[in-house]
């Protein structure tokens, strides 16, 4: 799991048989809870712990959220479904040690077989990181109204938008689409200078950007996660991915929304992950 931040807030230690314990922290709350995909992350990891075949890496997750998992101690109970010898399948449920209910998930393992090879999609032509502004940057003077503290998660997260509105143009065409360049402050890398996968699972569970570049913030909003899936094809080498956020369909609350993870550290743009999930609205 490395030594980076990321790495150590993913943790997970065996506490009896098909049990592992996590401490995620407050230090990677969006907004008052550890990040969804952080939480996905953990899971994952105990998972990986509890089959311990790492020629099988993670190949799909999807995971449903029953109950907020708050930060502090958190328990997870691992069932092996099937144990393959090139592909292995679990589930797992993250919870606090006081809760009954949290995040549970189902996942795909499995080492590389013969197939085809090919990406039927390409990135949309954007800005490289050092053209863009950084979602640390002040807004304009003229509107102090959208200046405040981060959220946790973005002070160990920068983003940088590539495509899209900010919020403050609402005049702006209103399409349900973002990108955004991500990197890590502190690098999530193997042994082997790849990114530990399983980060870009917090990376990919941004997406309700896109959801913002198609409505006004008329009313202010969180949107939660009803569930989350991600499938993962590839290690990340560069400094940074790109994440190109669609929102396909928004009605009665709810809205579904999707990602796709872009490195450009090699010859040609690689597709490492897309992920997809159904957000639902929560006003204040």
């Amino acid at each position: 799991m490395g030594t980076s931040s990321f790495g150590r807030a993913s943790a997970v230690v065996p506490a009896g048989p098909g049990r592992y314990r996590a401490a995620m922290g407050p230090e990677w709350n969006c907004p008052i809870v550890p990040q969804g995909g952080l939480t996905v992350a953990t899971i994952a990891r105990a998972m990986q712990a509890e089959l311990a075949t790492p020629d099988q890496p993670l190949r799909s997750i999807s995971t449903v959220f029953a109950q907020q998992v708050q930060a502090g101690e958190q328990v997870i109970d691992v069932q092996v479904l099937r144990r393959g010898r090139s592909m292995s399948q679990c589930s797992a449920t993250i919870r606090n040690a006081d809760a009954d209910a949290g995040a549970t998930a189902v996942a795909v393992f499995g080492a590389n077989r013969k197939g085809f090879t090919f990406s039927d999609v390409a990135p949309p032509s954007v800005p490289m990181p050092d053209d863009c502004p950084s979602f640390r940057d002040p807004p304009p003077p003229e509107f102090p109204e959208f200046a405040g503290e981060p959220f946790p998660f973005w002070l160990n997260v920068e983003g940088r938008p590539a495509l899209g509105h900010p919020p403050w143009e609402t005049d702006a065409p209103k399409e349900a689409i973002s990108g955004t360049w991500y990197r890590f402050d502190d690098p999530p890398r193997n042994d082997n200078g790849c990114w530990d996968r399983l980060a870009v699972l917090a990376l990919a569970d941004t997406m309700p950007g896109a959801v913002g570049q198609r409505v006004t913030r008329e009313e202010n909003y969180f949107p939660p996660s009803c569930d989350f899936t991600c499938h993962l094809f590839d290690d990340a080498l560069g400094e940074w991915v790109l994440g190109i956020n669609r929102a396909r369909h928004a009605g009665e609350g709810y809205a579904s929304v999707d990602m796709e993870m872009w490195d450009f550290a090699r010859d040609q743009p690689t597709l490492v992950a897309y992920a997809t999930q159904v957000m639902f609205f929560a006003f204040q």
